[in-house]
């Protein structure tokens, strides 16, 4: 019987992980002119696999198949053993790419600035540096004023969407 060692190919499998990178490159490379777009690819020390994508109007569960098999077809599991999720960021989720910005504008956000402040508005004029923020504030007495607040995304600590229900 042949030991079992660091060079054994099932104890090999075990240490080898995918490459978070590679899983973008495949991603991309499959969503390219398609609507899609990638917020996020995370690949724990298990090979947990979450890949998160989106599009304006949101994301299908067919389309959330059709990547997830891409993925499967680029990935051999005989090579590497991994677990894999497809799906859209929470509604609960903060931003993380320009994109979600702009499929939300004209929506209702709250925005944390980097030095702790928060502002609740109407997402607007969404640019590849920033955005603007339209907001209430108070001005004297109980009357409210109308204001625009401008962000770059670099002051921004997170993004996200206020859910109203009707």
């Amino acid at each position: 019987m042949r030991p079992r060692g660091p060079e054994s190919p099932i104890l090999l499998s075990v240490f080898k992980m995918i490459e978070k990178n590679k899983i973008e490159e495949t991603v991309r490379e499959f969503i390219k002119g398609t609507g899609l777009f990638l917020v996020s690819v995370k690949v724990s020390s298990a090979n947990r696999i979450t890949v998160l994508a989106d599009k304006k109007g949101g994301i299908t569960i067919d389309e959330c198949v059709a990547v997830h098999r891409h993925i499967e077809k680029n990935f051999n599991r005989d090579e590497v053993d991994y677990e894999l999720q497809v799906s859209s960021p929470g509604l609960d989720m903060p931003f993380s790419v320009i994109e979600q910005y702009q499929n939300n504008e004209g929506s209702k956000v709250e925005v944390t600035d980097n030095d702790g402040g928060s502002y609740s508005g109407i997402l607007k004029n969404v640019t590849s540096g920033g955005f603007e923020l339209e907001t209430e504030v108070k001005v004297k007495g109980k009357a409210r004023e109308t204001k625009e607040i401008s962000f770059n995304f670099d002051q921004v600590k997170t993004t996200r969407v206020i859910l109203t229900i009707k």
